[in-house]
């Protein structure tokens, strides 16, 4: 057994927010790059110019990548031979958020859905937990933005309509979302589960390094398939027309029930924020 205190998790947590505010990901400072380079239209290839500098802007000056600085996601994949010792794991979570939102000036966006009232520190973070194997601690942290979020989409499709269901899903979630989530965009997918496991896995899908597969060959085919129908759309960055609308597609499984397909497309605009720590 390996005992540990949660003020660590609340430092190592309270680091990652404030690096995630100010940095896209390696991985999504590549693909944009490549895609500046790529670009064969004059409007979105001076579009994917201008969001490459202001990334480079926001890691210089250590100021926001994007205005919004979103609503804070933890995963914590936590080892069955750990023992927690200290304060609350939500407390510690939520305090690392609260002194992270305030010491990097980002803006605080988490409001009551009924009468709006904003909590003005950006808590309660969203928490998932899992229990795995080892005496170890694997911390993932993404700050979602809303104007991506909210182009997301789950389906319960029938099971019957198969794996070409599943690309044209994802296709269409894509197509219908155009240029409100600021494409070029990157594509997290849940395949199977339940209503609620399959969202999961759709989020953290987006925790992958763009351009990555799935380790299953037919998933992997889904992930490219659907990535090239997507570039086909011609929506382009910012809606600009182009051949880049998406960066990537990362998908997630789990096993579902005989009688249903779920399916979840959740959407992260250009701006990857993603940070892992392992305690």
């Amino acid at each position: 057994m390996r005992i540990i205190n949660t003020n660590e998790i609340e430092n190592a947590i309270y680091k990652m927010a404030l690096r995630a505010g100010v940095n896209l990901t390696p991985s999504c400072l590549t693909a944009m790059k490549e895609a500046q380079l790529t670009e064969s239209g004059t409007a979105a290839k001076f579009a994917l110019k201008t969001l490459n500098e202001n990334a480079e802007v926001a890691k210089e000056l250590q100021m926001p990548v994007c205005q919004d600085t979103g609503l804070s996601v933890v995963i914590l994949e936590i080892g069955q031979q750990v023992y927690l010792e200290g304060d609350p794991l939500k407390q510690a979570i939520n305090r690392a958020v609260k002194r992270a939102y305030f010491d990097g000036y980002f803006r605080k966006s988490v409001c009551d859905p009924i009468t709006r009232v904003n909590t003005t520190d950006n808590t309660p973070a969203v928490i998932h937990t899992e229990i795995v194997d080892g005496d170890e601690i694997k911390i993932t942290y993404l700050p979602k933005g809303f104007g991506s979020e909210n182009m997301s989409k789950l389906y319960m499709l029938k099971p019957a309509q198969g794996v070409e269901g599943i690309i044209s899903a994802i296709v269409n979630t894509v197509k219908d979302a155009g240029s409100r989530p600021c494409p070029p965009v990157f594509v997290g997918v849940g395949i199977g589960g339940t209503f609620d496991t399959c969202a999961f896995l759709a989020k953290k899908a987006l925790t992958r390094k763009i351009g990555s597969h799935n380790a299953r060959e037919d998933i992997a085919q889904i992930e490219i398939e659907a990535l090239k129908r997507i570039n086909e759309l011609n929506i382009g960055c910012q809606g600009f027309h182009g051949n880049t609308t998406a960066l990537g597609v990362s998908c997630e499984w789990a096993h579902t029930h005989i009688a249903g397909l779920p399916v979840a497309v959740n959407i992260q605009c250009h701006c990857v924020r993603c940070e892992e720590v392992v305690l």
